[in-house]
């Protein structure tokens, strides 16, 4: 048995939904540990197309537990909602399949309406953000003043850390020209939604470690990707999280002993959405044909993703940091009927050549791709099962990643379908 953790390896959007969930098919649990409700993941189960932000992509499945670890931040009128949306397609939900960690951060409007304002006020400097406030979220996490779930229970407790939370706000809002936070206004939100996700709470870590213990199959859902990761990704154009796969342990409260298996998603070509560096980005018919066949619009925002060609420099140096041991390659259909293909091998930088993606913003603008290029394919990959259903030059161009990245593919998947998946190798048998 194993425990099994996946990551986005590139600026998220990668299909880690459609890939969880079907590995959780395998697993007893299945576990979100980092970021908030900008993230999303578009999962199509018999025709039906179900958008999560919140929810572990697992809470589709019956008999299946899914637990939202302290590493994400919680937006909990953002969840009720999105528990109605699901429970109207037929998905049952309840205090049984759902746990939330008792000490998990909130977001509430006064961090949405500040990550909004500040957007605002930097002008050409803005870094992209949903706007859903979980930088602030994070931020208040960190100085020491969030509120947590837990808080909720206790009148005197919430209203010890509205205090400490407003001496911060309130004069930060007044800086920015906005209104302050009436504290009883904002006491009567919390205590009114309390009664929908305190029913929810519980000591995650002590679940988790008790499931493992007993041999149960823990799955851990990343959310973004490898590049938006606050220390490793291209800062300042990051998420507030650590996104990489030792974060699985720190957003769950489980040892790192306990993981086994690191799954990297890597879609067959590069998107991001939002400003920051791009080094294999394009501006021609392949990036809309790229655009228009992967329907690259973000899940949750309902932005244009920008397209490029397959990094492999960049994908080698995030399977590096996460200690990657598979890849699930995705979205490889979309590049049928492509006539050349090529692949990102390096960088120039003046007279230069790096193997790597420097840290400093200024020479990832400067940097230049250096391609590699592959004969496409005519026939299709839409819904290949196995390796005899793709044609060879689709085989040698998965081929040719594994070598350039360094790391062999687990899965291939071949549409959006849950079971429109090649399996080379089970992350939780390997």
């Amino acid at each position: 048995m194993a425990n099994v953790v996946v990551v986005g390896m590139q600026w998220g959007d990668e299909g880690k939904g459609k890939i969880v969930d079907w590995l959780s098919a395998r697993a007893d649990v299945i576990v979100r540990f980092q970021g908030g409700h900008n993230a999303g993941h578009t999962l199509v189960i018999d025709g039906i197309t179900h958008k999560l932000s919140l929810l572990p992509s697992g809470i589709l499945r019956e008999n299946k537990l899914s637990v939202i670890g302290n590493g994400v931040v919680l937006d909990p009128w953002s969840l009720i909602e999105e528990i109605a949306k699901v429970r109207l397609k037929g998905a049952h939900i309840s205090n049984e399949n759902l746990v939330i960690a008792e000490n998990i951060p909130l977001i509430l409007p006064l961090h949405q309406d500040l990550d909004q304002i500040r957007e605002i006020a930097s002008g050409k400097a803005k870094i992209g953000t949903t706007g859903r406030g979980i930088g602030p979220a994070y931020e208040d996490k960190v100085g020491r003043r969030a509120i947590r779930l837990s808080d909720l229970e206790d009148d005197q407790t919430l209203d010890e850390r509205l205090d400490r939370l407003l001496a911060h706000h309130n004069p930060l809002r007044d800086g920015l020209g906005a209104d302050k936070i009436d504290k009883n206004k904002l006491r009567l939100k919390l205590k009114e939604i309390s009664k929908s996700v305190l029913p929810f709470a519980g000591p995650v870590w002590k679940i988790l470690n008790e499931k493992n213990r007993a041999g149960k199959k823990l799955l851990f859902e990343g959310a973004q990707g490898s590049l938006l990761d606050v220390d490793f990704g291209t800062y300042p154009y990051v998420t507030s999280s650590s996104t990489i796969a030792g974060m699985a342990a720190v957003g769950s409260g489980v040892a790192p002993s306990a993981i086994n298996f690191v799954l990297g998603i890597v879609k067959a070509y590069t998107t991001r959405v939002g400003e920051g560096p791009f080094p294999s980005e394009l501006f021609d018919e392949v990036s809309n044909h790229l655009a228009r066949v992967g329907h690259e619009k973000g899940t949750v925002t309902g932005r244009d993703r920008r397209c490029g060609w397959f990094d492999a420099v960049l994908v080698k140096q995030t399977c590096t940091v996460s200690g990657v041991d598979g890849i699930a390659l995705t979205k490889l259909d979309v590049l049928d009927g492509l006539k050349k293909i090529k692949i990102c091998t390096g960088y120039k930088l003046g007279m230069k050549k790096l193997n790597y993606l420097p840290s400093a913003a200024s020479l990832q603008k400067k940097v230049q791709p250096i391609y590699e290029t592959l004969e496409g394919w005519s026939g299709s990959t839409v819904g290949a099962r196995s390796w005899l259903d793709l044609p060879p030059n689709a085989i040698k161009y998965v081929r040719r990643i594994e070598e350039l990245i360094g790391c062999t593919a687990s899965l291939v998947s071949t549409s959006p379908e849950r079971d429109d998946t090649i399996l080379v190798r089970d992350p939780f048998e390997h």
